[in-house]
């Protein structure tokens, strides 16, 4: 086991193709997406919106800590200019063997 951290981004789905570049720009190349998240946060709820550019995608990806600097500050201005949340957590990866991008 290694350590690396978690990445978790929430935003509005148009926003999805800057946040991409912006985490492979920094290193961290794979990535999950999840569509259609509805929730509540600072600016209400996003359920009863009814337009599909509004809707929230949520980003999961990892990195090796040395990564996590480029990260932030690729992701914080399109968060800033756009919208949308990012937590970053310390979790533990199992695979014994690490892959080289």
């Amino acid at each position: 086991m290694h350590p690396v951290k978690k990445i978790e981004i929430i935003a509005n789905s148009f926003e999805l193709g800057k946040i991409l570049d912006a985490l492979d720009q920094s290193g961290v190349h794979g990535h999950a997406i999840i569509r259609n998240v509805a929730g509540k946060g600072l600016r209400g709820t996003t359920e009863d919106l009814d337009h599909t550019m509004l809707d929230n995608v949520y980003i999961i990806a990892f990195c090796a800590p040395d990564l996590l600097k480029p990260v932030v500050e690729n992701i914080r201005p399109i968060l800033n200019k756009f919208g949308g949340t990012c937590y970053v957590t310390d979790t533990q990866e199992i695979r014994s063997v690490r892959c080289i991008s």
